[in-house]
């Protein structure tokens, strides 16, 4: 006669580890989320990539291409997408339906949802920026960070900054219609001081200096710097250092579940 073995103990799933499961399911059914974060990045660096003046070395830029100076830029849109645009809405839909209300009589704490969402926007707003940078060294041979701790020191403080952007936005907008509004006018903002229609390193001195306090000019020089060869500036970091930081504070103070 054989003896059975006891089973062991079945496995356990943290309540935190559900939620997120749970929110990326969500997150990838929405293909519009998928495509601006992940997609739209790479997308806008190979158009601007097939414009032949782009390709070719500039005497203003110290002989560098104008391709060089978009992969940082794209880098940041993506997360700009993901922090202002993404982001925002979802929270704000969630308080507005009741959701995070229900949430706080059940063992998962509507706290769970939020640092979900954050860690959910903040990976594929990194992983947009992996994307970036191989279709700009394989398609336009740009040359990946010569400084590549420096590049990802300022990657990490760059998420830091919008993802706490977005969450302060959630925090004083109590539609989403009102997180919509408002997040159109900051994410249009953020967009000129990243360098989307404009390099920041091709602005004039005065512009260029105003555009650094912001904490995507500051993210644009930095990772200019990393990406050839320079470890950031530590103003430059400082700057997106104080944003996450005084911005956490903020919206901590503000945000409300109800």
């Amino acid at each position: 006669m054989t003896t059975a073995h006891p089973a062991g103990p079945p496995a356990t799933t943290t309540p935190w580890a559900a939620v997120l499961r749970t929110e990326t399911r969500l997150f990838l059914r929405e293909p519009g989320s998928v495509f601006w974060i992940l997609v739209f990045p790479a997308v806008l660096l190979t158009i601007l990539g097939l414009i032949p003046s782009f390709r070719h070395p500039e005497e203003g830029l110290d002989g560098r291409r104008v391709i060089d100076l978009y992969v940082p830029v794209a880098v940041l849109l993506a997360m700009i997408m993901a922090g202002l645009q993404a982001m925002p809405p979802v929270l704000t839909g969630y308080r507005e339906r009741g959701i995070l209300r229900r949430m706080s009589t059940t063992p998962v704490r509507p706290s769970a949802l939020l640092v979900a969402q954050i860690a959910l926007h903040g990976a594929a707003a990194l992983g947009s920026a992996a994307l970036v940078m191989a279709v700009g060294r394989i398609v336009f041979d740009v040359t990946l960070p010569e400084q590549p701790f420096g590049y990802l020191l300022a990657l990490l403080l760059a998420t830091a900054s919008v993802l706490a952007l977005g969450a302060l936005l959630c925090a004083i907008s109590r539609t989403t219609k009102a997180s919509s509004a408002i997040g159109s006018v900051v994410y249009l903002a953020m967009m000129f001081t990243a360098g989307v229609w404009l390099p920041v390193q091709s602005m004039p001195d005065t512009l260029r200096r105003i555009v650094e306090v912001t904490p995507f000019g500051a993210a644009s020089q930095a990772l200019d710097r990393a990406a050839t060869g320079s470890w950031p500036g530590w103003v430059q970091l400082g700057v997106m250092a104080l944003w996450a930081a005084l911005v956490t504070v903020s919206a901590t103070r503000l945000f409300r579940w109800e």
